[in-house]
């Protein structure tokens, strides 16, 4: 009896310290995965705090959107934006342990992509956006508390890693013969629904991976992993909701 006390007092000072396990075979500590989640989640809300700050210029400052879309200077600094991130994420990822290089090489990463998704938000109806906000919103946040859930309770997404991936090495073919031969508004929407739900997928993995896989000098990749997930799915959602309409 006095065990089971002890037993239970222990418990119960392990969860008000925030020591609370992740899931049933967790070996480390708990206290430390815990804090480097928080610094992950602290990083991406910056991240897309950034995005909306620099996508809103694009939308709402009046010549900007016009000047990348009607101008030849306009369309090289476009087209040179949209491999700029690409290009970031090489150097970025040899350099994610390397502070504060990473968090200029994020800098820049973030800023580059905004621009164009500020372009795309910039020619779609404001109730367009706002849907694709909502929508985005309620589901990074169901899939974000399950699978931390679903990892309490013992179980392993590492599975869904090679489905994924050839789920999207499928979807860029696809993108790419969409661009070459135009199939029309049932085809964006089709791309839009597998898009969406390749990227719900990757919401599931990459924060599995959170939870037990990454390492805590990993903080960097491990955000903009989930950062590219939320923002893929974002476009995902707004194509899917631009056809509709």
């Amino acid at each position: 009896m006095w065990k089971n006390c002890v037993s239970k007092m222990s418990r119960k000072r392990d969860v008000e310290s925030g020591e609370r396990t992740l899931y049933p075979s967790m070996i480390e500590n708990p206290q430390l995965r815990w804090s480097f989640i928080r610094k992950v989640y602290s990083i991406i809300t910056f991240q897309l705090l950034l995005t909306v700050a620099a996508a809103s210029v694009v939308v709402f400052v009046p010549g900007v959107a016009h000047f990348f879309v009607s101008s030849t200077h306009g369309l090289i600094i476009y087209i040179v934006l949209i491999f700029v991130p690409f290009i970031t994420l090489c150097p970025l990822y040899y350099y994610r342990q390397k502070h504060p290089l990473n968090y200029f090489l994020l800098l820049i990463f973030n800023v580059t992509l905004a621009i164009p998704i500020g372009l795309t938000c910039a020619f779609v109806s404001g109730k367009v956006i706002l849907e694709s906000v909502i929508m985005t919103t309620a589901v990074v946040f169901s899939l974000t508390l399950y699978t931390f859930w679903a990892a309490r309770r013992g179980h392993d997404f590492s599975f869904l890693g090679p489905f994924l991936f050839g789920a999207l090495l499928v979807l860029i073919i696809f993108a790419f013969i969409q661009i070459l031969f135009p199939l029309g508004k049932v085809s964006h929407m089709v791309y839009g629904c597998l898009a969406s739900i390749i990227f719900c997928g990757y919401i599931v993995y990459d924060t599995d991976n959170l939870i037990k896989r990454f390492s805590y000098d990993d903080y960097i990749w491990a955000s903009v992993s989930l950062y590219l997930d939320i923002i893929n799915l974002f476009l995902s959602l707004l194509t899917i909701f631009r056809a509709t309409n």
